[in-house]
């Protein structure tokens, strides 16, 4: 037996001592399994190769053939696969596309088990080491060359994406000599080996072998150079362990698999602990049904539940949110829990601290509601003093003409009957010659009094200015302006008053002077509304005075001058 036999057997042992080395220093992670494949499959070649050779079976021969082949049709795809997680693209990828990656490769297999007609492998010599290469050969280079080319595709791509790190991006170029370097080995041999066979009187074995094992030492340089396998891992744990949540992974059994920094700070349990949930939750306080929640998490079910704790540690307290969710598999079997403690204390503090903030606000605003209640208790009683005559207790001239200002500019707007009485009491300033000022004061009371039993509640009574009284009234036509004034006048005269300085009483009578705006026809809305009611007083105090000049006593219209707005 030649000893260029033993060459592919060499390197078969280096390609599993590679896989060996690789297996026991990174970690597990997606990434390794698809690298486990792919290296599975570069090892099958120089064994299958060395078999052949040993073996003098015709049909062992052939499986060891097939076989390699096999291995070869399918390197392609795991090499694309490799390519695609070593790129970060892995994110792409969904269940549908690797399936649709393994089509080619696994047809073309196929065709090699198959082998119809020996269109793949034909035995030389009485068996299959001397062997010649059919057309479904060539499909299997093709196959194979379609995956190296979309390889390099995606590793060019890679090289040239500008949101690809510069890591990344020292990752794809050596693995782009690792392509290199295979499809350099592999050409030669399919050239020396295939295409020139029948100009060649040997064969040169192991070029494809060779080839294999050394661009796979390309891919474990990238492996172990930029931790490519432990990318994942490091990241999982420094996220784990940043976050400021406690975190427990619990198996099925309750015990602790997983527990990160932040859940170490309250409680001393670490990985293989049993973490008894009932009997946790008889050491703390819990704010919340515990009944409940003990019972959603023995059940297990795919929902989230959460109550809150408080740990007592020194003097202080500490709020914790407990959140826990089952972790389930594809075929919603329950494998554990995942509990998280969120630390909420310092929100807690807050609220309680807002929650006495609130109480004093709300003592201050009922104090200085009580205070804007007597203010606005003042305010009436000065507003009622800047309105109404102390003496007589109606309102005032001020008030009158506030009130006259709106409402006389209203009526005349929406031509609205209404009336001014103006009355005087007569022979006033005898009366104070003659009984003084304080009986004098008294009339005027009684006199305003009997007044406001004579008129409408909607009727306005203001003092006018010493012994003169006005009277508004609204919605009043002529007629019934009259009738009112004849009832105050009368009402006024029958009121007989008792004084100290004299046995008797003492009768006084009142002059009126009428106005009533009834006619609008040639009347428009008053450009100045205080002029307009200057106007008014006027026309009413002619009246009065008409009233006077007639014998007092008695009642007399005036009439406003047409044309003055």
């Amino acid at each position: 037996m030649s000893p260029l036999v033993w060459y592919d057997l060499f390197l078969f042992v280096l390609l599993f001592g590679v896989y060996v080395y690789i297996f026991a220093t990174a970690r597990i992670t997606n990434l390794h399994k698809v690298y486990f494949l792919f290296h599975g499959l570069m090892m099958l070649w120089p064994f299958c190769q060395f078999a052949i050779v040993l073996s003098d079976n015709p049909g062992w021969q052939l499986f060891y053939v097939t076989l390699s082949f096999v291995a070869v049709s399918l390197l392609g795809s795991g090499w694309l696969l490799l390519t695609i997680f070593i790129t970060g693209y892995a994110d792409r990828l969904g269940t549908k596309r690797v399936m649709l990656l393994f089509v080619p490769a696994i047809i073309a297999a196929i065709g090699v088990v198959i082998n119809p007609a020996n269109w793949f492998v034909t035995p030389l010599e009485g068996g299959y080491v001397e062997r010649a290469y059919g057309p479904w050969f060539w499909v299997v280079m093709v196959v194979l060359v379609s995956y190296f080319v979309a390889s390099l595709f995606i590793l060019f791509g890679a090289l040239r994406a500008s949101d690809k790190s510069p890591t990344i991006k020292k990752q794809v170029k050596i693995t782009l000599w690792g392509i290199f370097v295979l499809a350099v080995f592999a050409a030669i041999d399919a050239l020396l080996n295939v295409v020139l066979r029948a100009w060649i009187p040997f064969i040169i074995p192991g070029l494809t072998s060779l080839g294999i094992f050394l661009s796979d030492l390309f891919f474990v340089y990238v492996i172990k150079r930029y931790n490519v396998f432990d990318l994942v891992s490091i990241a999982h744990e420094d996220v784990i362990n940043t976050i400021p949540y406690g975190i427990l992974v619990l198996d099925e059994n309750e015990t602790i698999i997983e527990a990160n920094k932040a859940s170490r700070s309250f409680m001393d349990l670490y990985v293989g602990d049993c973490f008894d949930m009932e009997a946790f939750l008889g050491s703390v306080r819990v704010e919340g049904d515990s009944r409940s929640f003990l019972d959603q998490y023995r059940q297990k079910e795919n929902a989230l539940s959460q109550i809150e704790v408080i740990v007592e540690e020194r003097d202080m307290e500490r709020h914790f949110i407990l959140q826990t969710s089952p972790i389930i598999d594809h075929y919603q079997m329950p494998l554990g829990h995942l509990l998280t403690f969120q630390d909420v204390s310092q929100e807690r503090y807050y609220v309680k601290e807002m929650n006495r903030q609130n109480e004093m606000l709300q003592e201050r605003n009922h104090a200085l509601d009580r205070i804007r209640q007597e203010l606005s208790e003042a305010n009436l009683k000065l507003e009622e003093l800047a309105l109404t005559d102390s003496l007589t207790h109606c309102y005032n001239r001020r008030y009158l003409t506030q009130q006259l200002t709106h409402e006389v500019i209203t009526n005349v707007h929406y031509k609205t009957p209404f009336s001014l009485l103006l009355l005087d009491i007569d022979y006033f300033k005898a009366i104070n010659d003659r009984y003084g000022h304080v009986i004098g004061d008294e009339v005027l009371y009684r006199t305003a009094q009997a007044v406001k039993q004579s008129i409408r509640e909607t009727d306005i009574l203001t003092r006018y200015g010493g012994e003169e009284f006005m009277i508004y009234l609204p919605h009043t036509e002529r007629q019934l302006a009259q009738k009112i004034a004849e009832r105050v006048r009368l009402s006024v005269e029958s009121n007989l008053m008792a004084v100290d300085h004299e046995v008797g009483q003492v009768s006084i009578t009142i002059s009126i002077g009428i106005l009533s705006i009834e006619d609008f026809e040639c009347d428009d809305v008053p450009d100045n509304p205080e002029g307009y009611l200057t106007q008014l007083f006027a026309a009413v105090d002619k009246g009065l005075y008409q009233a006077k000049q007639n014998g007092r006593n008695r009642v007399e219209f005036a009439e406003l001058k047409r044309g003055v707005s």
